[in-house]
C-alpha cells in the first residue's frame, strides 16, 4: 500500500547535523523511517543520538549506501550547496533523492534534475514536503501525526501546506501514500508520475490531484487521466482568486492571459472526468462521496 516508499526503505539523511536536519530526522524516526545514516563529509565516523536511537555519519552517500544499503536520500543542504549534494546522490546511483531545499536556482535544478535521470536516480522537489506512506515511512516534512492511518487514497499534490490540509481533512479514511512534488518550475516527480504509480498499485483505490495556477503541469495530467488512468481521481486547483499577470507564491506561479489560470486547469481536468472541489474541504468531501458510491456498487 505504497509508492516510491515503504517500510523496507533505508534513508539516509543530507546534512542531517544541520538544525533542519537534526529536527526532521527525530521526527522521521519518531514516524516509523528506517534512517540509516547521515551525510556529512566533515563530520564522517561519529554518531548523533536521536533518542533511543544512534546514528552514523557517513562521509558521502557512497560510502553510506554501501555501508547500509540505504536506496533513498533526504536532502535538507542548504541552497548554494544542494547541487552538488544531489549529483552526489545521483553518482551513488541512490534510487531516490526527496530534495526538501526551498531556494535553488533554477539552472541548478534543471542541471542535477537531468543528471539524476541518467544516472536512474528519481527526483521529488526540489522545494518540496516529501512524501509519506503512513504506517510505513516518512522521507521529508510532512507532520505524521495528521497522517498516521493507512488507507487507500493516493495524493499528489503541487502544494505543502494543501498536501497537509487533506491528509488532515481524509485522516479518518487515510492514506496508501502521499507525495508532495514540489511547485518550482523544474521539478523532478510529476503529477503524470505519480498518477501512473497509484494507477499500478493495486491499495490504491482513488486519487487524489492537487494543483495550482502557473504552468501546464495540470493540463498535461488531465490529458494522461483521459488516455492511462482508469482509477477515479478527485482535483483541487488552488488560485482562483489570484490577480492575472502576478508570481503567486511559488516561483512557477504566474499567469499570462488565460494560460494557466485555474480556470483553465478546472475546465481540462473536468473534460476528462474528474471532479474538482471549490475548496479543499469541499474536495475532501467529494472524496468521501466517490469513495462511499464505489463501495455501495460494489455491496450491490
Amino acid at each position: 500500500m505504497a509508492i516510491f516508499l515503504t517500510k523496507e526503505s533505508k534513508v539516509l539523511v543530507q546534512g542531517m547535523t544541520g538544525g533542519e536536519g537534526m529536527k526532521h530526522t527525530r521526527r522521521m524516526l519518531a514516524a516509523g523511517t528506517d534512517i540509516v545514516g547521515g551525510v556529512n563529509p566533515r563530520k564522517a565516523g561519529r554518531t548523533v543520538d536521536f533518542d533511543d536511537r544512534a546514528v552514523p555519519v557517513f562521509g558521502s552517500v557512497s560510502e553510506g549506501m554501501a555501508a547500509t544499503g540505504a536506496d533513498v536520500t533526504v536532502v535538507f543542504v542548504p541552497p548554494p550547496f544542494a547541487k552538488a549534494a544531489v549529483i552526489e546522490a545521483a553518482d551513488a546511483r541512490i534510487g531516490l533523492a526527496v530534495v526538501i531545499t526551498e531556494g535553488i536556482p533554477v539552472h541548478d535544478a534543471v542541471t542535477f534534475q537531468a543528471y539524476a535521470k541518467e544516472r536512474g536516480t528519481r527526483i521529488v522537489g526540489p522545494n518540496c514536503p516529501g512524501l509519506i506512506s503512513p504506517g510505513q515511512s516518512n522521507a521529508g516534512i510532512i507532520p505524521a501525526d495528521i497522517a498516521a492511518k493507512p488507507g487507500r487514497i493516493g495524493l499528489v499534490s503541487k502544494s505543502g501546506t494543501l498536501t497537509y490540509q487533506l491528509m488532515y481533512e481524509l485522516r479518518e479514511t487515510g492514506f496508501s501514500s502521499a507525495v508532495g512534488i514540489g511547485g518550482d518550475p523544474v521539478v523532478g516527480t510529476t503529477h503524470i508520475d505519480c498518477l501512473a504509480a497509484f494507477e499500478d498499485d493495486p491499495d490504491t483505490e482513488l486519487i487524489v490531484l492537487i494543483g495550482e495556477i502557473g504552468g501546464d503541469a495540470e493540463e498535461r495530467a488531465a490529458a494522461y487521466i483521459a488516455e492511462r488512468v482508469t482509477k477515479p481521481v478527485i482535483g483541487y486547483i488552488a488560485g482562483f482568486t489570484a490577480p492575472e499577470g502576478k508570481t503567486m507564491g511559488h516561483a512557477g506561479a504566474i499567469v499570462s492571459g488565460s494560460s494557466g489560470t485555474a480556470e483553465a486547469k478546472k475546465k481540462a481536468l473536468e473534460a476528462v472526468g474528474v471532479r474538482v472541489g471549490s475548496t479543499p474541504s469541499a474536495t475532501a468531501r467529494l472524496v468521501l462521496d466517490r469513495l462511499a458510491m464505489s463501495r455501495d456498487v460494489a455491496h450491490n
